[in-house]
């Protein structure tokens, strides 16, 4: 599991208490060791792409939706490291698969404009939270597949290689 693998460190950051007084919130990050466990997420989501003959992009992000490692294999179009970081991302912000998310707007037209949240959201199949001890920490997203389902089983490829929960989606 994520647990046993990384070493999340606790960031502490401060909330007003009832009190008007500032009080320390605790919550869980990733360290730079885990930036390493996420290129080898992302090595693995690529390497599972390309056996299936897809040229893709693998991003993984930090629970602030910064960039831990960034990886396209040779002859995936440059788009594609944007809309993996993208879909990394939207999946960490919203704390869903992106492909969930995706038939959740199909459904209910009236959350269309989780689409317009702001410009770094991509609400397409290819991005997972990440999760630990079932708070989501970061996110990794593929982009480049021939399609969304594809991207998907690349980024769950990933996260499988170095042992984190997967969502049931």
């Amino acid at each position: 599991m994520w647990n046993r693998l990384f070493a999340i460190g606790l960031t502490a950051w401060f909330t007003l208490a009832d009190a008007g007084e500032l009080a320390p919130l605790q919550r869980a990050t990733l360290s730079m060791n885990d930036a390493l466990q996420a290129a080898k997420a992302a090595k693995a989501a690529l390497a599972d792409c390309q056996a299936k003959g897809y040229e893709i992009g693998a991003a993984v992000v930090d629970d602030a939706g910064h960039s831990l490692v960034s990886l396209r294999s040779n002859g995936a179009g440059p788009h594609t490291l944007d809309s993996s970081w993208r879909k990394a991302y939207t999946a960490l912000s919203l704390r869903k698969p992106t492909h969930e998310l995706a038939r959740m707007i199909a459904k209910d037209p009236e959350i269309q404009a989780l689409h317009d949240m702001n410009e770094s959201i991509l609400i397409l199949g290819g991005g997972l939270p990440i999760r630990a001890d079932g708070h989501v920490v970061g996110g990794i997203g593929v982009g480049g597949a021939p399609g969304a389902m594809l991207d998907v089983a690349c980024a769950r490829a990933g996260l499988k290689a170095i042992g984190v929960e997967l969502d049931d989606g």
